[in-house]
């Protein structure tokens, strides 16, 4: 073979080598793993910043949970028409090891709720995004904290109580008249 017939196959090799290359980057095999996504057994409860109630739950997904008033420990009060704005957070099938403070309940449907400290759980269907705390005071429900951070509802700050003025120094002794001083 001529210099130039050597010349054109090496070239042709180049582009052979490139194009396969090429190729293998652009098309994955079938074979791969998918990379790994979060756990569906994730995090039951997180705990949240928010500069407009401070610390405070959300679910796996995000979203914000809240306690109602009429709830007792351990015991639903929001039935009815009330489930439509203010959806139980419903327990997955697995619950036996909870974090701490989290527990379930059985409903009058025969469905769990998680529960934190006794109080059932709740999310807001206004809170569309996660994160927000849209439902914060309304209809007797309030953003759910964790175990002790401060609560929602504030109490008064006791009024300040004037001291009692401090006592007159005591006067200093006078020089006895007695004393006599040499110069």
């Amino acid at each position: 073979m001529g210099s130039r017939a050597s010349q054109i196959v090496i070239g042709l090799v180049v582009i052979i080598i490139i194009a396969v290359g090429a190729y293998a980057l652009t098309h994955k095999s079938s074979n791969q793993t998918p990379p790994s996504t979060a756990s569906t057994t994730g995090a039951i409860i997180q705990t949240k910043n928010s500069s407009s109630v401070g610390a405070y739950l959300v679910d796996a997904k995000g979203q914000t949970l809240y306690t109602y008033e009429q709830d007792t420990s351990g015991v639903s009060n929001c039935t009815g028409s009330c489930l439509s704005d203010w959806p139980p957070y419903l327990a997955s099938n697995s619950t036996s090891s909870l974090p701490a403070h989290v527990a379930t309940i059985k409903r009058g449907d025969g469905s769990s709720q998680y529960t934190y400290d006794g109080m059932p759980l709740y999310t807001f269907t206004a809170d569309t995004k996660a994160g927000e705390v849209t439902g914060d005071g309304s209809s007797g429900f309030h953003v759910a904290k964790p175990a002790g951070s401060a609560t929602t509802q504030t109490t008064p700050a006791p009024t300040p109580t004037q001291a009692a003025p401090a006592p007159a120094p005591a006067p200093m002794p006078s020089p006895s008249p007695s004393s006599s001083y040499n110069y």
